[in-house]
Protein backbone atom coordinates (compact mmCIF):
# COMPACT_ATOMS: atom_id res chain seq x y z
CA UNK A 1 0.00 0.00 0.00
CA UNK A 2 1.47 3.46 -0.89
CA UNK A 3 1.49 5.31 2.30
CA UNK A 4 1.20 8.85 0.11
CA UNK A 5 -2.09 8.00 -1.06
CA UNK A 6 -3.23 6.54 2.09
CA UNK A 7 -2.11 8.93 4.04
CA UNK A 8 -4.37 12.15 3.02
CA UNK A 9 -7.47 11.07 2.98
CA UNK A 10 -7.26 8.96 6.48
CA UNK A 11 -6.43 12.48 8.00
CA UNK A 12 -8.82 13.95 6.60
CA UNK A 13 -11.00 11.71 7.85
CA UNK A 14 -9.87 11.94 11.05
CA UNK A 15 -9.85 16.06 11.02
CA UNK A 16 -13.50 15.44 10.19
CA UNK A 17 -14.31 13.10 12.56
CA UNK A 18 -13.31 15.22 15.15
CA UNK A 19 -15.75 17.75 14.76
CA UNK A 20 -18.82 15.94 13.19
CA UNK A 21 -18.75 12.74 16.05
CA UNK A 22 -19.21 15.80 18.55
CA UNK A 23 -21.84 17.63 16.63
CA UNK A 24 -23.25 14.21 16.09
CA UNK A 25 -24.15 14.07 20.10
CA UNK A 26 -26.23 16.96 19.98
CA UNK A 27 -28.44 16.51 16.27
CA UNK A 28 -29.22 12.90 18.80
CA UNK A 29 -30.19 14.73 21.40
CA UNK A 30 -32.40 17.05 19.49
CA UNK A 31 -33.61 14.06 17.85
CA UNK A 32 -33.28 15.80 13.99
CA UNK A 33 -31.58 13.16 13.09
CA UNK A 34 -31.59 14.20 8.85
CA UNK A 35 -30.54 17.88 9.76
CA UNK A 36 -27.15 17.33 8.42
CA UNK A 37 -28.52 15.76 5.45
CA UNK A 38 -30.66 18.95 4.64
CA UNK A 39 -28.03 21.29 5.71
CA UNK A 40 -25.56 19.03 3.41
CA UNK A 41 -28.27 19.29 -0.13
CA UNK A 42 -28.63 22.84 0.46
CA UNK A 43 -24.98 23.67 0.54
CA UNK A 44 -25.07 20.95 -2.47
CA UNK A 45 -28.03 22.95 -4.11
CA UNK A 46 -26.09 26.39 -3.78
CA UNK A 47 -22.94 24.82 -5.27
CA UNK A 48 -24.72 23.65 -8.19
CA UNK A 49 -26.24 27.10 -9.02
CA UNK A 50 -22.83 28.52 -8.78
CA UNK A 51 -21.60 26.33 -11.07
CA UNK A 52 -24.83 27.10 -13.53
CA UNK A 53 -24.01 31.02 -12.64
CA UNK A 54 -20.44 30.35 -14.66
CA UNK A 55 -18.06 29.44 -11.28
CA UNK A 56 -15.82 26.73 -10.84
CA UNK A 57 -16.84 23.71 -8.48
CA UNK A 58 -13.69 24.61 -6.34
CA UNK A 59 -13.83 28.40 -6.79
CA UNK A 60 -14.65 31.05 -3.84
CA UNK A 61 -17.65 31.73 -5.74
CA UNK A 62 -18.99 27.97 -5.13
CA UNK A 63 -18.20 28.24 -1.57
CA UNK A 64 -20.02 31.42 -1.03
CA UNK A 65 -23.09 30.21 -2.58
CA UNK A 66 -22.70 26.93 -0.53
CA UNK A 67 -22.53 29.00 2.21
CA UNK A 68 -25.26 31.58 1.44
CA UNK A 69 -27.45 28.24 0.53
CA UNK A 70 -27.01 26.22 3.83
CA UNK A 71 -27.27 29.47 5.80
CA UNK A 72 -30.35 29.99 4.46
CA UNK A 73 -31.33 26.54 5.74
CA UNK A 74 -30.17 27.38 9.10
CA UNK A 75 -32.43 30.31 9.71
CA UNK A 76 -35.12 28.04 8.38
CA UNK A 77 -34.22 25.21 11.62
CA UNK A 78 -34.17 27.76 13.87
CA UNK A 79 -37.20 29.42 12.75
CA UNK A 80 -39.10 26.37 12.83
CA UNK A 81 -38.09 25.19 16.33
CA UNK A 82 -41.16 23.96 18.23
CA UNK A 83 -41.37 23.57 22.43
CA UNK A 84 -42.06 19.78 22.46
CA UNK A 85 -43.75 18.17 19.79
CA UNK A 86 -45.76 20.95 17.31
CA UNK A 87 -48.49 19.98 15.23
CA UNK A 88 -45.22 19.93 12.14
CA UNK A 89 -42.67 17.82 14.40
CA UNK A 90 -39.01 19.57 12.85
CA UNK A 91 -38.05 16.67 11.61
CA UNK A 92 -41.29 17.23 8.97
CA UNK A 93 -39.16 20.40 7.78
CA UNK A 94 -36.24 18.89 7.66
CA UNK A 95 -37.31 16.32 5.58
CA UNK A 96 -39.24 18.78 3.21
CA UNK A 97 -36.29 20.94 2.97
CA UNK A 98 -33.85 18.29 2.06
CA UNK A 99 -36.75 16.79 -0.53
CA UNK A 100 -37.22 20.40 -2.57
CA UNK A 101 -33.54 21.28 -2.21
CA UNK A 102 -32.71 17.77 -3.85
CA UNK A 103 -35.37 18.50 -6.42
CA UNK A 104 -33.60 21.27 -7.15
CA UNK A 105 -30.21 20.63 -7.48
CA UNK A 106 -31.08 18.28 -10.14
CA UNK A 107 -33.07 20.91 -12.08
CA UNK A 108 -30.18 23.26 -11.92
CA UNK A 109 -27.69 20.19 -12.70
CA UNK A 110 -29.58 19.20 -15.62
CA UNK A 111 -28.52 22.85 -17.24
CA UNK A 112 -25.19 22.87 -16.55
CA UNK A 113 -22.65 21.11 -19.24
CA UNK A 114 -21.78 18.28 -16.47
CA UNK A 115 -24.52 17.89 -14.72
CA UNK A 116 -24.40 13.77 -14.14
CA UNK A 117 -20.79 14.47 -12.92
CA UNK A 118 -21.93 17.07 -10.60
CA UNK A 119 -24.67 15.29 -9.08
CA UNK A 120 -21.91 12.35 -8.61
CA UNK A 121 -19.54 14.76 -6.85
CA UNK A 122 -22.11 15.80 -4.90
CA UNK A 123 -22.92 12.38 -3.54
CA UNK A 124 -19.64 10.68 -3.16
CA UNK A 125 -17.05 13.61 -2.76
CA UNK A 126 -13.14 13.72 -3.97
CA UNK A 127 -12.08 12.44 -0.54
CA UNK A 128 -9.52 10.15 -2.29
CA UNK A 129 -8.07 12.96 -3.80
CA UNK A 130 -7.60 15.30 -1.18
CA UNK A 131 -4.73 17.60 -1.17
CA UNK A 132 -2.34 18.38 2.17
CA UNK A 133 -3.29 21.93 1.78
CA UNK A 134 -7.38 20.82 1.80
CA UNK A 135 -6.80 19.09 4.65
CA UNK A 136 -4.81 22.24 6.19
CA UNK A 137 -7.66 24.97 5.78
CA UNK A 138 -10.10 22.10 6.94
CA UNK A 139 -8.20 21.49 9.88
CA UNK A 140 -7.95 25.72 10.75
CA UNK A 141 -11.76 25.83 10.16
CA UNK A 142 -12.73 23.44 12.01
CA UNK A 143 -10.14 24.21 15.03
CA UNK A 144 -11.69 27.36 14.63
CA UNK A 145 -15.65 26.55 15.06
CA UNK A 146 -14.35 24.30 17.79
CA UNK A 147 -13.22 26.82 19.73
CA UNK A 148 -16.20 28.66 18.87
CA UNK A 149 -18.64 25.62 20.37
CA UNK A 150 -15.76 24.99 23.42
CA UNK A 151 -16.57 28.57 24.81
CA UNK A 152 -19.82 28.75 24.62
CA UNK A 153 -20.52 24.88 25.38
CA UNK A 154 -22.64 25.12 28.06
CA UNK A 155 -25.32 27.06 26.19
CA UNK A 156 -25.28 24.96 23.30
CA UNK A 157 -25.20 21.69 25.40
CA UNK A 158 -27.70 22.31 27.54
CA UNK A 159 -29.92 23.24 24.83
CA UNK A 160 -29.36 19.84 23.23
CA UNK A 161 -29.99 17.65 26.11
CA UNK A 162 -31.90 19.94 28.74
CA UNK A 163 -33.85 22.34 26.67
CA UNK A 164 -36.53 22.65 29.87
CA UNK A 165 -34.05 24.07 31.43
CA UNK A 166 -33.05 26.37 28.69
CA UNK A 167 -36.75 27.59 28.65
CA UNK A 168 -37.04 28.13 32.13
CA UNK A 169 -33.88 30.59 32.36
CA UNK A 170 -35.53 32.69 29.70
CA UNK A 171 -32.33 32.37 26.99
CA UNK A 172 -33.55 33.06 23.37
CA UNK A 173 -33.27 29.97 22.30
CA UNK A 174 -34.36 30.22 18.32
CA UNK A 175 -31.31 32.85 18.24
CA UNK A 176 -29.14 29.98 19.81
CA UNK A 177 -30.48 27.70 17.77
CA UNK A 178 -29.34 29.87 14.53
CA UNK A 179 -25.96 30.12 15.70
CA UNK A 180 -25.70 26.17 16.01
CA UNK A 181 -27.24 25.77 12.79
CA UNK A 182 -25.00 28.37 11.68
CA UNK A 183 -21.62 26.71 12.79
CA UNK A 184 -23.10 23.57 11.80
CA UNK A 185 -23.41 24.30 8.09
CA UNK A 186 -20.31 25.80 7.81
CA UNK A 187 -18.92 22.61 9.08
CA UNK A 188 -21.22 20.79 6.15
CA UNK A 189 -19.98 23.15 3.58
CA UNK A 190 -16.17 22.46 3.99
CA UNK A 191 -16.80 18.42 4.48
CA UNK A 192 -19.53 17.80 1.58
CA UNK A 193 -17.15 18.65 -1.54
CA UNK A 194 -14.37 16.48 0.05
CA UNK A 195 -16.26 13.44 1.37
CA UNK A 196 -19.38 13.57 0.00
CA UNK A 197 -23.12 14.08 1.74
CA UNK A 198 -23.59 10.45 2.15
CA UNK A 199 -20.36 9.99 4.07
CA UNK A 200 -20.56 12.79 5.80
CA UNK A 201 -24.10 11.67 6.99
CA UNK A 202 -22.09 8.60 8.15
CA UNK A 203 -19.44 10.61 9.78
CA UNK A 204 -22.14 12.91 11.52
CA UNK A 205 -24.95 10.21 12.86
CA UNK A 206 -23.49 6.58 13.07
CA UNK A 207 -20.44 8.02 15.71
CA UNK A 208 -22.80 9.46 18.16
CA UNK A 209 -24.80 6.58 17.81
CA UNK A 210 -22.91 4.15 18.80
CA UNK A 211 -21.62 6.47 21.25
CA UNK A 212 -25.09 6.76 23.23
CA UNK A 213 -25.45 3.31 23.42
CA UNK A 214 -22.27 2.64 25.91
CA UNK A 215 -22.24 5.91 27.72
CA UNK A 216 -24.16 8.80 28.94
CA UNK A 217 -22.11 11.51 30.02
CA UNK A 218 -20.75 14.30 27.78
CA UNK A 219 -16.84 13.16 28.46
CA UNK A 220 -17.80 10.02 27.74
CA UNK A 221 -20.29 9.96 24.72
CA UNK A 222 -17.11 12.11 23.00
CA UNK A 223 -14.63 9.90 23.32
CA UNK A 224 -16.95 6.64 22.46
CA UNK A 225 -17.93 8.82 19.68
CA UNK A 226 -14.70 10.05 17.94
CA UNK A 227 -12.69 6.29 18.31
CA UNK A 228 -15.82 4.61 16.58
CA UNK A 229 -15.18 7.41 14.12
CA UNK A 230 -11.67 6.57 13.99
CA UNK A 231 -12.00 3.26 13.23
CA UNK A 232 -14.77 3.32 10.58
CA UNK A 233 -12.81 5.11 8.66
CA UNK A 234 -9.17 4.23 8.71
CA UNK A 235 -10.64 0.73 8.36
CA UNK A 236 -13.12 1.39 5.32
CA UNK A 237 -10.12 2.96 3.59
CA UNK A 238 -7.72 -0.08 4.41
CA UNK A 239 -10.31 -2.03 2.58
CA UNK A 240 -10.80 0.07 -0.01
CA UNK A 241 -7.15 0.78 -0.75
CA UNK A 242 -6.44 -3.09 -0.84
CA UNK A 243 -9.39 -4.55 -2.53
CA UNK A 244 -9.04 -1.74 -5.33
CA UNK A 245 -13.38 -0.08 -4.12
CA UNK A 246 -14.54 3.13 -4.46
CA UNK A 247 -13.58 4.87 -1.11
CA UNK A 248 -16.75 6.79 0.34
CA UNK A 249 -18.84 4.25 -0.53
CA UNK A 250 -16.79 1.76 1.54
CA UNK A 251 -16.10 3.68 4.20
CA UNK A 252 -20.03 4.52 4.60
CA UNK A 253 -20.56 0.52 4.76
CA UNK A 254 -18.15 0.42 7.51
CA UNK A 255 -19.77 2.72 9.68
CA UNK A 256 -22.61 0.40 9.09
CA UNK A 257 -21.42 -2.74 9.86
CA UNK A 258 -19.18 -1.34 13.37
CA UNK A 259 -22.96 0.13 14.08
CA UNK A 260 -24.17 -3.60 14.05
CA UNK A 261 -21.52 -5.30 15.91
CA UNK A 262 -21.86 -2.43 18.50
CA UNK A 263 -25.24 -3.02 18.80
CA UNK A 264 -24.67 -6.65 19.42
CA UNK A 265 -21.75 -6.40 21.71
CA UNK A 266 -24.13 -4.56 23.86
CA UNK A 267 -26.86 -6.82 23.46
CA UNK A 268 -24.42 -9.74 24.39
CA UNK A 269 -23.11 -8.41 27.34
CA UNK A 270 -26.11 -6.33 28.66
CA UNK A 271 -24.65 -3.05 28.76
CA UNK A 272 -27.26 -0.74 30.11
CA UNK A 273 -25.93 2.97 30.64
CA UNK A 274 -26.96 4.03 33.90
CA UNK A 275 -28.36 7.75 33.90
CA UNK A 276 -30.01 10.38 31.32
CA UNK A 277 -27.08 12.49 29.83
CA UNK A 278 -26.14 15.25 32.68
CA UNK A 279 -24.11 18.52 31.43
CA UNK A 280 -20.45 17.64 32.48
CA UNK A 281 -17.56 20.04 33.34
CA UNK A 282 -17.04 23.83 34.77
Amino acid sequence: MDLGLFLPPLVACLVIVAIHSYLGLHVIAREVIFVDLSLAQMAALGSAVAILAGSQPDSTQAFLYALGFTTLGAAVFALTRTAGHGRVPQEAIIGIVYVVASAAALLVADRTPRGGETIKDILVGSLLWVTWPAIGRLAAVYAVIGVFHWVLRRRFLTISFEPETALANGWKIRWWDFLFYLTFGVVITFSVPIAGVLLVFSFLVVPAAIAFQFARGQGALAVVSWIAGTLASAAGLWVSFHYDLPTGPVIVCMFGLLLLAAYTLRRSLGVVPQADPVLEGP
